[in-house]
């Protein structure tokens, strides 16, 4: 596969994985086990994005965030891997892109062991050159540090860089580093927000964004 890009980083969930099942399952119980009613599935996705804390500040108030936290970890380790999917595409742009000569990696809120054990279970690992998360650095997207920080661990240049996403977290990340981002409709935004964000091109799927580019 040609590319103008010589490093391309990837968002996680909704991006390059379907785990919003996980994700709504553990708020939900988390929620009922605080006393709270669970929350429906479109709550949870308008609360996701901007790392574990945000959400649950968003769900279960600000005031409660601390009691929660461990209720939820303790269960979402328990439990990530039972219905992770791998969006359609995903393993095969990562595979043309490596084997253009292409870095890859992933760039994610998702805590970074919970985005590791992910990826060597969906066998992306060794189509990856990085797996980076919340709780690996001090930062999270769309900190320009965070950016600075995993370009100079992959070697790579800015310049010629690209970051791939499916929220407003991922556009106004790779707006602050000064990379494009090319945003799929696969997650929890749809192309007319995504757009609004300023996403630099907006694509339905991972296949229709590999077309473009493959050329």
């Amino acid at each position: 596969m040609p590319s103008p890009f010589h490093t391309v980083l990837f968002d996680l969930d909704g991006t390059l994985i379907d785990h919003f099942s996980a994700i709504h399952r553990s708020h939900s119980h988390t929620m009922l086990r605080l006393g709270l009613p669970a929350p429906t599935p479109a709550r949870v996705r308008a609360a996701v994005g901007g790392g574990l804390e945000h959400a649950l500040s968003q769900l279960v108030g600000p005031e409660r965030v601390a009691e929660a936290l461990p209720v939820y970890r303790a269960y979402w380790d328990a439990t990530l891997l039972d219905d992770v999917l791998l969006l359609p595409g995903a393993r095969e742009l990562l595979a043309a892109l490596r084997a253009g000569g292409v870095r890859t990696a992933v760039l994610t809120n998702k805590p970074g062991d919970s985005a590791r054990r992910i990826c060597d279970h969906l066998g992306l690992t060794p189509l990856l050159d990085a797996v980076v998360g919340a709780k690996d650095t001090a930062w999270l997207k769309p900190d320009p540090a965070l950016m600075r920080h995993v370009l100079a661990q992959l070697g790579a240049d800015a310049a010629t860089a690209l970051l791939v996403g499916d929220s407003p977290y991922d556009v106004q990340a790779a707006q602050l580093a000064g990379l494009p981002a090319w945003c799929v409709t696969t997650g929890t935004h749809n192309a007319d927000e995504l757009r609004a964000a300023g996403a630099d091109r907006v694509f339905p799927d991972l296949p229709a964004l590999g077309r473009e580019l493959a050329g």
